[in-house]
């Protein structure tokens, strides 16, 4: 198998520093949204025909999109704002906003409760800024601020545990929080690398994958906190995606140098090692066409892969 180059894709030229930041596809409508960060602004891709479609702008330091397919949804945490924002695709001017912690980051939903959560990275110098903010959607409002032991990171819903697991930067731990009581932490887990990032699920094997600072990639049980495998990478990571069957491939960003390993989930060995481009530390994955997004910072656009047996 191999990650095959289909093109660019030119966005928006940044506006300011901060480039991309986490992306998501509505398989539905086949809209790709990408966090705009240096511009305040969610672009816009058709996956389709691979062309940028438009740029949403009222998004302040927005940091990441999630999309709920079940509920036909986006949301996007807005860190310079302290909001996170709910559309659906094709009405994206629509948005409504709501506040939430100190900076928010990691977004994960619970589409049957109707629960988002949003990780808040905060700030060091205001006391419990590093909090969990819990959203009623139905109700358009937060319900709960949970604290939690240091700065956050990327955030995941399990459906079949009903839990929420989130990453902390420092110290590195992932915490879990019941959706059936999102009042506050139910356990947490020391991890043995620094940094923890990028976080996924597998469901096949209901394993957490964990991607550190460290540059080291954690397949973790996520019952014990046991760590069942793990791999070296090309260096520090941020965003992950699985690509479950039938090709079983974990995708990592990878900055410095700007590649994206290419993991294989049941083995843990790093199969490939792609060019992206230095500071490309966000992808989007359509699952859809077997396609992964990497968004490029200094050239502003974004390059389509293909993955082939």
């Amino acid at each position: 198998m191999a990650l095959r180059l289909l093109g660019h894709i030119e966005l928006p030229p940044n506006r300011s520093k901060g480039g991309f930041d986490h992306a998501d596809v509505h398989q539905g409508s086949d809209r790709l949204y990408v966090a705009h960060t240096s511009n305040d602004a969610v672009d816009v891709i058709d996956t389709a025909r691979d062309r940028y479609i438009e740029s949403i702008p009222g998004f302040t330091a927005v940091a990441g999109a999630l999309v709920s397919e079940t509920r036909g949804l986006v949301f996007t945490s807005n860190r310079g704002e302290d909001t996170v924002s709910v559309f659906a695709p094709g009405i994206e001017r629509q948005a409504s906003k709501i506040a939430v912690g100190v900076k928010p980051n990691g977004l994960a939903f619970d589409s049957t409760r109707g629960i988002l959560i949003a990780a808040n990275v905060g700030d060091p110098s205001i006391l419990n800024s590093h909090s969990v903010s819990v959203v009623d959607l139905a109700r358009r409002e937060r319900i709960a601020e949970v604290n939690v032991p240091g700065r956050t990171r990327w955030a995941i819903y399990d459906e079949s545990r009903e839990v929420f697991f989130v990453n902390i930067a420092s110290p590195a731990r992932i915490i879990a929080i019941d959706a059936r009581n999102p009042t506050k932490i139910s356990r947490e887990y020391d991890i043995p690398a620094a940094g923890p990032h990028g976080l996924d699920l597998d469901p096949a094997t209901g394993r957490l994958i964990c991607a550190c600072d460290a540059g080291v990639l954690l397949a973790i049980e996520p019952d014990s906190g046991d760590v069942l495998g793990d791999v070296g990478l090309s260096g520090a990571p941020d965003v992950i995606f699985l690509h479950q069957r039938p090709f079983g491939r974990l995708y990592v960003a990878v900055g410095d140098p700007g590649v994206i390993d290419v993991i294989d989930a049941e083995t843990m060995r790093r199969e490939e090692v792609v060019t992206t481009e230095l500071g490309a530390h966000t992808l989007a994955l359509d699952r859809k066409r077997n396609k992964v997004y990497a968004f490029l910072p200094h050239s502003h656009r974004a390059a389509v892969f293909q993955q082939v047996i």
